[in-house]
C-alpha cells in the first residue's frame, strides 16, 4: 500500500493534475488487450524523462512496484500491474523530436502513436515500415517494449531492426543511452537490443532512435481465394520460393473472411475457405510486373478470384479489413484468447492442418490469420463463458497449440511477447538454464524487483 508521504512525493514529481488516484480514475489503467486486470495504487503521467527518474527513485528507495504503459494495446498482458504500485504512463511524452532526411534518422518520444510517426516521416519522402494492426493507436514505446511486427515485415523486418539507440530510465533511476545513431556500432554490450522486447522489465524507455529508409515509389495490392485452407498455406511457401519477393503476405482463413466480408471491396465466391492478402513495392513497372506474375502464378495454384486493387481506395479498404480481424472475432463468440505463434516457412501448411485437429478435438472454433510471409500466424480460442465445457477448454486448447508448435521447431510468440498469459508455458521452449540466466539479467538490472514484477517468467503468473 503507497503510503500518503509517497503519494505527496508522486505528487511534487508530477503536479495534482497528472496523478490520479481514485478508484475509478485508477481502474481505466488496470488492463490491456487481454482479459487480465488489476488495479494499481496510484497513475502518473510524467511529462519528461527527468520526472520518469524521479518517480522511479522512489521506488527504488521505497521499493513499490512500477509498472510502465503506453496505450494498453498489449495483448499478453504485459502492462497489467498485478502486483499494484504505480503504473507509469508514457502518453505525455509524445514528442517527435527530429526526422533528419540526410540521416534517415527520427528520434521520438515513447508516447508517439505509431500512425503519426509513419504520416510525419511519409512527409519528407521516408518510411517508418513496422506497421502492427495497432498502428493507429499503439505507441511507438510500446511497439518497442513489445517488439512489434507487421504485415510488411516479411520485406522489412520488425522493429528491432529499425531501433538504433534508447534512453532508458533503470529500475535505480538513471538515465542512460543505449546504440548509436549510426547504422553500425560495436561499442560494449549491444544493450539497445537487450531492452527491446523486454516488456517494461529492465527500465522505462523515454527516448529512441529510429532507422528510416526511403519511401517505396509504388505499391500493389493483390488478394486470391482459395477453395481450402491448405491450399492457400501450401501456396504461400511456393510464393516465398518463387523470387516475387511479396511485400507482405497475410493469410485469412474461413471464420475471419466471414467476420470481415462486408469490408471487403468485392464478393468472394461461395466456399472460398481462405483469402491471401499480398503486397508488392519499388519502382513502378517493377512493381507492375511483379503484381501481374503474382497474380498468374496464384492462379496457376488454383486460386479463385484472384483480384488486383485497381485503386488505393480498394487497397486501403482490403487492409482496412485485415487490421479489424481481431475485435470482429467477437462476432463469432464474446470472448477470445489470442496467441501469436510463429513456424518455419516450410511448417505452416503442418500448422494449418493441427490447428484444425485442435478445433475439433476440443470443441472450440480457433480460426487463424495473420503474417503467412513470416511464419507468424495469430491464433485465437474463441469461446462463450456461458456455454458449459468451452471455458474449461481453452487452457488445454492453448497448450495443444503450443505443443504442435514447438514439435514443428516453432517459437511461442512472434511479436506480442510474454507478459503474464505466456509466462506459465516459457519452460516449453526455453531450458532451465536459460530461463536461470534470464532472471540473472533481471536482477543485475532491478535487483529489488521493483520493474514490472510478475511478467515474463514462469512461477509468477498462472494460466487462465
Amino acid at each position: 500500500m503507497l503510503s500518503d508521504a509517497i503519494i505527496r512525493e508522486l505528487t511534487a514529481v508530477v503536479g495534482p493534475q497528472n496523478l490520479l488516484t481514485t478508484p475509478e480514475e485508477r481502474w481505466g489503467y488496470a488492463y490491456d488487450a487481454t482479459d487480465r486486470a488489476a488495479m494499481p495504487e496510484a497513475v502518473v503521467f510524467p511529462g519528461s524523462a527527468a520526472e520518469v527518474a524521479a518517480i522511479v527513485r522512489l521506488a527504488h528507495e521505497h521499493r513499490f512496484p512500477v509498472t510502465p504503459r503506453g496505450a494498453g494495446t498489449g495483448r499478453s498482458g504485459g502492462s497489467v500491474p498485478i502486483e499494484g504500485g504505480v503504473v507509469i504512463v508514457l502518453t505525455r511524452l509524445n514528442r517527435i523530436v527530429e526526422i533528419s532526411r540526410p540521416d534517415l534518422v527520427a528520434v521520438v518520444e515513447p508516447g508517439v502513436i505509431l500512425s503519426r510517426l509513419k504520416q510525419a516521416v511519409e512527409l519528407e519522402g521516408l518510411y517508418y515500415p513496422p506497421d502492427p494492426a495497432s498502428a493507429d493507436f499503439c505507441t511507438i514505446g510500446g511497439n518497442v517494449a513489445e517488439c512489434a511486427g507487421g504485415a510488411v515485415a516479411v520485406q522489412y523486418g520488425v522493429t528491432r531492426d529499425y531501433v538504433l539507440g534508447l534512453e532508458v530510465v533503470l529500475p535505480t533511476g538513471e538515465l542512460i543511452s543505449a546504440g548509436t545513431r549510426t547504422m553500425k556500432g560495436v561499442v560494449g554490450y549491444d544493450l539497445t537490443r537487450l531492452f527491446l522486447g523486454s516488456e517494461g522489465t529492465l527500465g522505462v524507455i523515454t527516448r529512441i532512435t529510429l532507422r528510416l529508409v526511403a519511401k517505396p515509389a509504388a505499391r500493389q495490392t493483390l488478394a486470391a481465394g482459395f477453395g481450402t485452407m491448405n491450399a492457400a498455406a501450401e501456396a504461400v511457401s511456393l510464393i516465398l520460393t518463387s523470387g516475387l519477393a511479396p511485400t507482405a503476405l497475410e493469410f485469412m482463413d474461413h471464420v475471419t473472411l466471414a467476420c470481415v466480408k462486408e469490408m471487403l471491396p468485392f464478393e468472394l465466391p461461395e466456399g472460398t475457405a481462405a483469402l491471401l492478402l499480398m503486397a508488392v513495392d519499388g519502382h513502378p513497372r517493377d512493381v507492375e510486373d511483379r503484381a501481374a506474375r503474382m497474380a498468374r502464378f496464384c492462379r496457376e495454384q488454383g486460386a479463385k478470384p484472384v483480384l488486383r486493387a485497381r485503386t488505393g481506395e480498394e487497397a486501403e479498404g482490403l487492409w482496412r479489413a485485415r487490421k479489424v480481424i481481431s475485435p470482429a472475432l467477437l462476432k463469432v463468440k464474446p470472448h477470445k484468447v489470442s496467441e501469436d505463434v510463429a513456424v518455419p516457412l516450410g511448417a505452416i501448411p503442418a500448422l494449418i492442418t493441427e490447428l484444425q485437429n485442435i478445433s475439433g478435438r476440443r470443441g472450440l472454433i480457433i480460426p487463424s490469420y495473420g503474417h503467412a510471409g513470416d511464419g507468424n500466424i495469430h491464433v485465437n480460442v474463441l469461446y462463450d463463458r456461458q456455454i458449459p465445457g468451452e471455458r474449461e477448454a481453452v487452457n488445454p486448447a492453448v497448450e495443444d497449440i503450443f505443443t504442435i508448435v514447438r514439435k514443428l521447431n516453432g517459437t511461442l510468440s512472434g511479436e506480442h511477447g510474454i507478459g503474464l498469459t505466456k509466462a506459465p508455458y516459457l519452460g516449453m521452449e526455453l531450458s532451465e538454464a536459460a530461463m536461470a540466466l534470464q532472471r540473472r539479467i533481471k536482477k543485475a538490472f532491478d535487483p529489488h524487483n521493483i520493474m514490472n514484477p510478475g511478467k515474463i517468467f514462469p512461477g509468477l503468473a498462472q494460466p487462465r
